[in-house]
């Protein structure tokens, strides 16, 4: 499973753990309120909670970045004519 998948389904839990107990506690305010309030309960504790979840979730997104411009600059190789895409500048080194 993907790691950004996991911190998306992650904090959508704990924000739906946070607003049943918003739900339940007896306040004279509207259910849209409860979950107001529910949503900026749950910021905070997403930050402190789950910060290793989202530090996995932005190094895919880094790995993924990365995969992709080391593509784009083979393409970009193989169309200005360096057929080797790339491969003649790791063998100068």
């Amino acid at each position: 499973m993907s790691p950004f998948l996991k911190y998306s389904l992650a904090r959508l839990g704990l924000f739906g753990l946070v607003a049943c107990v918003m739900l339940v506690v007896p306040l004279d305010i509207s259910v849209f309120l409860k979950l107001m309030i529910a949503l900026l309960i749950t910021a905070p504790l997403a930050y402190f909670l789950l910060a290793g979840l989202r530090a996995q979730a932005a190094e895919h997104v880094v790995g993924i970045s990365q995969q992709r411009s080391d593509k784009r600059e083979r393409l970009r190789a193989a169309l200005n004519g360096d057929d080797d895409g790339g491969e003649s500048a790791t063998k100068s080194d």
